[in-house]
């Protein structure tokens, strides 16, 4: 059935039923002015720009909210139209103070703009100054009534895009302003600082409080780039004079953040321009560190690593790569440990986090990365995270389920805290701490016994289903209930609408994995996903959420014991072959070691050099004081880093490296989407890229490697190594990147895996899995459970959001969150100093009495030094994959 017409200015046009004027317009390249319009937000008609006129219609009409009609005819730019246009914006000139010479939006001002095109007289009317104060008391934005022109744009991005509801439409008539909830200011609102009011805003009313007075816009430069922050791996605009980040904006309309950021990612750029970073290569000499050349530095480093092979082996050295640094970087830093040094004693810091992920999904499906895309979250219809603190750890990511839920979809929440995705969830599971395997076990028991699975997929998608009955049907919704804490009939009814709601995306995060038993929990998920026939298509699958911008990349780039670069096991001959061919080397055959025998083996003599790129171990392990008794116990220590940090101290060798923004790479996100970091600075003083430092190093020890870009390091080797990028070239992703697989130059990426149940690996494996209680539980001595994360402003105060202008006036110290009742009866108030104490250390923080935290638990993060959770978390390892519990130790909490 042919699309119907309408005339638009005297030609003939088609268009989709349900569209506006204004979307067919700009769907056929017309432009029609708007202030108030935001795209896929409900229009709101108020600015009266974008008027046109219609045949017929007693009066103009606002294009932005008029359905199209067939037979319509309209004239967007008529006498008529443009006299009432001009008008309209004249009278939102006399609604405030627009000073545009001293204004900071001059140059980008929506209104300015119009004013100059419709010619119009600024003077006509007498202006209507405004009674309001500005609001500049918070570290990030400034609020200038006398500049709005209450067009509402920041009310719908605030409400339907980041779906963070803190402000509003208040008062009437005259008195009618933009406010927060009691019309407090920013900072004692429920305002999150995400700045998309800012970035929406027309005129001057919301600007940047950190780029004030740096720079008009024609004076600086725009350079697209990845985020550093989180695995959504947002676009970005840097705003670039004069070497300096002068603000930073939303790529409208990219994948995968469609324009959005959070707090991070708008505001946390400016750590590259600290005074503090690390500008020229060190050398220890008797416990102290003095300034050294390149080539001084380099030569000690191959020396010493050539002596230590000499005399006890290649496998007497051990590294650790960076999962926030880019993939070139972690590609050379692997290849120098495998063709150079002779060892796989290579990891990252996915061993602390999303190792699970990797070991688990990899043994149920034969891949271990996220199944699905971003796109599909706001388009889905029915959602399942567990273990997942999205709003914190994932800002962007969370703002598309947000954005479903308020379309209709249904969301189910399984987490031991009411966080604050619980207020758009239908159900909130609230599972004892390390439950997960019972509880999805009970939802599995329900799906099975009333026979709601899917049957046909069950029978031609997988393998395993009679093995897996078998230990399910032990995990009956009341014992799971006993288990988990969740009512058993809560258990039933999910499970029913998991079943009566096809597909249906499965989320979670660290809440999944940093468990001792974090590969049989992701695993789980995998089962639970595939009994609901939920695997290969879109808007389902299995859906970890990356905690690092590019943990997915370091891993893929081989930066782990047992893979080299597209997962090619170093224990499989062919592999093996396949890469002594490109290297022209000899490679060893046998599995490395994971980081947490590398440290111990700092500690027992068996590893005597260690070089560390960009983790902060002695901040990020769990059990800081055993961290740093291995790292003290270190022959040989060499750190690439960007700023002196607790694992600085303990180096032989620092060498300073480039930072975000001042070389160009790759970084790969959650959803397997490879997209460009592009060069914005130059860096401050001797900085050198760390894919340099690496092959400076090679070089030094016998080997020439001709790659000398990052660029080059993509396109001629890692393409040309991992099958999975093979079709990946720098010319390729200039702008959204691609998803691997790529397989060839033609291929358009894949949006989703195992496309209608044909898993990688064939058939996927359902896999019994018992449940298994954390390995240290809450007893007399130490009666409350401890669990850690992110908080929302930082990420590591170290390194990144801890040198960010304004992010440490938002959070600037750690709590203990408690529960009401554990507070009341501990003698506990709000903001009081507390000791948190376990049987490995102890910390004295400020306590946070919160209601989500349910009884019997405390939770802390790990951002700051003083109150860092990991002096008291647990060296209690997954089996698989060697993952430390972080989510679960034994605490006790005391009043000072």
């Amino acid at each position: 059935m042919a699309n119907p017409t309408l005339s638009l200015n005297g030609e003939s046009v088609e268009f989709q039923p349900g569209q506006t004027i204004l979307q067919v317009a700009r769907d056929h390249g017309v432009k029609i002015p708007t202030l108030c319009y935001l795209k896929d937000c409900t229009p709101a008609g108020a600015c009266r720009i974008c008027l046109v006129e219609v045949t017929g219609a007693r009066t103009l009409v606002a294009s932005c909210a008029t359905p199209a009609a067939g037979g319509m005819e309209v004239f967007t730019d008529s006498d008529k139209v443009r006299e009432a246009r001009g008008l309209a914006i004249e009278l939102l000139l006399s609604s405030g103070d627009h000073n545009c010479l001293l204004c900071e939006a001059n140059g980008v001002c929506e209104l300015q703009a119009l004013a100059y095109e419709y010619g119009v007289n600024p003077d006509r009317f007498p202006p209507t100054l405004s009674r309001q104060t500005l609001e500049d008391n918070n570290p990030l934005i400034i609020r200038d009534p006398s500049k709005c022109i209450l067009c509402g744009r920041c009310v719908q991005a605030c409400n339907e895009v980041q779906v963070n509801r803190a402000i509003g439409f208040g008062y009437r008539g005259a008195e009618a302003k933009i406010v927060t909830t009691g019309d407090r200011p920013l900072d004692q609102s429920d305002c999150v600082f995400c700045g998309q009011c800012v970035q929406v805003c027309p005129t001057g009313a919301l600007t940047e409080k950190k780029a004030q007075g740096l720079a008009r816009s024609w004076e600086t430069s725009k350079v697209r780039t990845t985020c550093p922050y989180c695995g959504v791996g947002c676009q970005q605009w840097l705003h670039v004079k004069d070497n300096r980040i002068v603000k930073v904006t939303a790529v409208e309309d990219a994948q995968p953040n469609r324009g959005r950021l959070c707090v991070k990612g708008r505001f946390g750029y400016d750590f590259v321009h600290s005074p503090e970073r690390l500008t020229t290569p060190l050398i220890k000499e008797n416990g102290e560190f003095r300034e050294a050349t390149w080539d001084e530095a380099l030569d000690l480093v191959a020396a010493k690593f050539r002596a230590i092979i000499a005399e006890s082996g290649p496998d007497a050295l051990a590294g650790v790569s960076c999962a926030r640094s880019t993939n070139e970087d972690s590609y050379n830093m692997q290849k120098l440990f495998r063709a150079v040094l002779g060892t796989n004693n290579i990891d990252h810091c996915a061993r602390v986090c999303h190792a699970p992920t990797v070991a688990g999904l990899a043994r149920s499906f034969g891949s271990g990365a996220m199944t699905n895309s971003f796109a599909d979250f706001d388009q889905a219809k029915m959602f399942f995270v567990i273990g997942s603190n999205m709003t914190e750890a994932h800002p962007v990511a969370s703002t598309f389920v947000k954005n479903a839920v308020l379309n209709g979809a249904d969301l189910i929440l399984a987490d031991p805290r009411a966080t604050a995705l619980k207020d758009f969830a239908s159900t909130h599971m609230q599972l004892k701490v390390g439950t997960d395997v019972a509880l999805i076990n009970g939802m599995m028991n329900v799906l099975i016994t009333e026979e709601l699975y899917d049957k046909k997929y069950v029978e031609t998608c997988t393998v395993g289903f009679e093995e897996l009955k078998e230990v399910v049907l032990q995990y009956t919704p009341e014992r799971a209930a006993q288990i988990s804490g969740v009512d058993a009939e809560m258990i039933r009814e999910v499970a029913r609408r998991l079943a009566a709601n096809h597909p249906a995306m499965l989320i979670y995060t660290l809440g999944i994995t940093e468990h001792t038993c974090g590969v049989n929990n992701v695993m789980s998920t995998a089962n639970l996903q595939m009994l609901l026939g939920n695997v290969g298509f879109r808007c389902g699958g299995v859906n970890p959420l990356r905690g690092q911008n590019n943990v997915q990349g370091a891993c893929d780039m081989g930066a782990l014991p047992n893979v080299y670069p597209g997962y090619q096991k170093v224990d499989d001959p062919a592999a093996q072959a396949k890469y002594e061919q490109f290297w022209g080397v000899k490679l060893d055959g046998k599995v490395g070691l994971m980081m947490p025998a590398m440290f111990d083996g700092l500690a027992d003599g068996s590893i005597r050099g260690m070089y560390i790129f960009g983790e902060n171990v002695a901040n990020t392990e769990p059990d800081i004081s055993h961290v740093e008794h291995c790292l003290e116990s270190a022959e040989f220590l060499v750190v690439n880093e960007i700023f002196p940090n607790e694992t600085t101290r303990f180096a032989d060798v620092v060498f300073p490296a480039t930072a975000w923004s001042e070389g160009e790479g790759t970084f790969t996100n959650s959803e397997r989407r490879v997209n460009l970091v592009r060069k914005a600075l130059d860096p401050p003083g001797q900085a050198r890229p760390n894919w340099w430092i690496f092959r400076e190093i090679a070089k030094r020890m016998g080997q020439v490697w001709d790659s000398a870009s990052g660029q080059e390091i993509w396109d001629n080797e890692v393409a040309a190594l991992a099958p999975q990028m093979a079709g990946i070239k720098f010319h390729r992703i200039q702008n959204d990147g691609l998803q691997w697989p790529v397989p060839d130059l033609e291929h358009p990426g894949t949006p989703y895996l195992h496309k209608d149940g044909c898993f990688t690996c064939g058939l996927g494996n359902l896999i019994p899995i018992e449940w298994t209680p954390p390995a240290e539980q809450a007893d007399a001595d130490f009666p409350l459970v401890l669990s850690t994360g992110r908080r929302l402003y930082h990420y590591h105060t170290r390194t990144q959001t801890g040198r960010s202008g304004g992010l440490n006036d938002l959070l600037g110290e750690e709590t203990a969150d408690i529960s009401l009742d554990d507070a009341a009866r501990l003698g506990i108030s709000q903001g009081q100093k507390v000791a948190v104490s376990s049987r490995r250390g102890r910390v004295e923080v400020t306590a946070k009495v919160t209601p989500e935290v349910p009884p019997g638990m405390v939770w802390m993060a790990f951002h700051f030094r003083e109150g860092c959770a990991n002096w008291l978390t647990n060296t209690a390892y997954d089996p698989v994959s060697q993952t430390a519990e972080y989510k679960a130790c034994a605490v006790k909490v005391e009043p000072l």
